[in-house]
């Protein structure tokens, strides 16, 4: 058994020593690119689990050792690491758990800290947390972000975003149930054997493997029909867990509907584009902001591969670039309004409005300040740009009953299935 150390601040670290005989616990939160980030773990040796239990218990679990008023997520995320070191599957002398760490000023830089002391109360003091980020916040001797093992990452991310899209823009009108999902299976597969090689990751890489990817996707027979289109945004963890938002894209595809949601690669530029605007307003290294710069021209280079590569098929429609989605917001909000999604939460509504998808269900948690102000709060502004935005804000959290929240989203939909015939009269005239 691994000597449990602790630095100064009484903290428990997570030692070379535990690397080799320690399981890691990831949160789930999207399906498909936290498949290519445990795989790309595995590879650098560490043992990383990704869990995949929901239920009312694990909310049951975040009540009980998180306070009421926390951010639904934290309470669904530390609920979940809880219920999973109860559950007797893992020797919780040899379990550690992952979280990220953004270091904004949103409630969810101290989840990691909420944790700490949900496990101290579960009687889990000796399970070690990671934090997973790139500030700087917390080290640890066992666990380290090496320049290979960043670069793979954003591979996924931006092969995550790809799968996502793709599989959103052929499953509602595929001829044969389950082919797009077949296909996310098989290229999630191929590419985290291609990225742990070394075989997907330059710009060339890329260029090749999204091509190939995408036109495979084409090749899946489809039959379209109108469809209402519903764009999902919000709360990055309500947005995208399906635990967190009551399965909303599952809700949406039984209501017959094409679901769009914005991928990941836009919300890492959004907060590396902050770290460039603190230095530019606030002073700070020079160095440090061109070691910034630097790689925030990369993550555009790589997003910019991506959409040329959607675009080789012209039965898909490619994602917005980021500068595109920065400058629909300019004059509507605030760029210093970067706290949790900030203004990149509504010109994620003011791109989806701008390409077909007005019908926009805004997934927050309730009590989520950021988002009340930048999501719910810009509805009215968005509509007076764009008069057919259909938005409805939902908020999730213990209290909130999903006969409810599916209730409301029932009604936005007879709005937009009403626009849809009317649209489809107009196409006939």
């Amino acid at each position: 058994m691994a000597e449990l150390i602790r630095d100064k601040t009484g903290r428990l670290l997570f030692t070379k020593e535990m690397k080799e005989g320690y399981t890691i616990l990831c949160p789930m939160m999207l399906r498909i690119h936290f498949e290519l980030f445990v795989s790309i773990f595995r590879h650098y040796g560490y043992k990383a689990e990704l869990l995949t239990t929901s239920g009312p218990n694990i909310v049951q679990e975040g009540l009980k050792y998180v306070h009421n008023d926390t951010c639904y997520p934290a309470l669904l995320v530390i609920g979940q690491f809880i219920d999973a070191l109860k559950s007797g599957k893992y020797d919780v002398s040899k379990t550690a758990l992952i979280i990220t760490q953004t270091g904004g000023g949103c409630r969810a830089s101290n989840y990691i800290h909420l944790l700490r002391k949900a496990l101290r109360k579960a009687g889990f003091a000796d399970v070690p947390v990671i934090s997973l980020n790139l500030s700087g916040l917390e080290k640890n001797p066992g666990f380290s972000l090496s320049i290979p093992l960043v670069r793979k990452m954003i591979a996924a991310i931006v092969y995550g975003d790809a799968l996502m899209l793709l599989e959103n823009q052929v499953k509602p009108y595929e001829v044969i149930k389950g082919d797009s999902h077949a296909m996310v299976k098989k290229w999630t597969k191929y590419l985290s054997e291609k990225i742990n090689k070394g075989d997907a990751c330059s710009i060339k890489q890329q260029k090749e493997y999204l091509h190939k990817l995408t036109a495979d996707f084409a090749s899946i027979p489809v039959k379209k029909v109108p469809k209402v289109k519903v764009g999902i945004v919000g709360e990055i963890y309500v947005k995208y867990a399906p635990f967190a938002n009551n399965h909303l894209e599952d809700f949406l595809a039984e209501q017959d509907c094409e679901v769009n949601v914005p991928g990941l690669i836009n919300f890492v530029l959004f907060k590396v584009d902050n770290r460039l605007d603190d230095i530019r307003i606030y002073g700070g290294s020079k160095a440090k902001f061109h070691v910034i710069k630097v790689f925030y021209d990369y993550l555009e280079k790589m997003q910019k591969v991506l959409i040329e590569a959607i675009k080789s098929q012209p039965c898909f429609e490619p994602p917005a670039s980021y500068d595109h989605v920065k400058k629909l917001v300019d004059g509507v909000i605030g760029y210093g309004d970067k706290m949790g999604e900030g203004w990149l939460l509504t010109a994620e509504m003011l791109e989806l409005a701008e390409a077909g998808f007005e019908n926009i269900v805004c997934a927050q948690p309730f009590g989520c300040l950021p988002n009340h102000i930048c999501g719910k709060g810009m509805i009215r502004k968005i509509k007076a740009i764009n008069e057919k935005a259909n938005i409805v804000p939902i908020d999730y959290d213990p209290s909130a009953t999903r006969v409810n929240q599916e209730n409301r989203i029932k009604l936005m939909l007879a709005v937009a299935k009403e626009n849809l015939k009317a649209e489809a009269g107009e196409d006939t005239l």
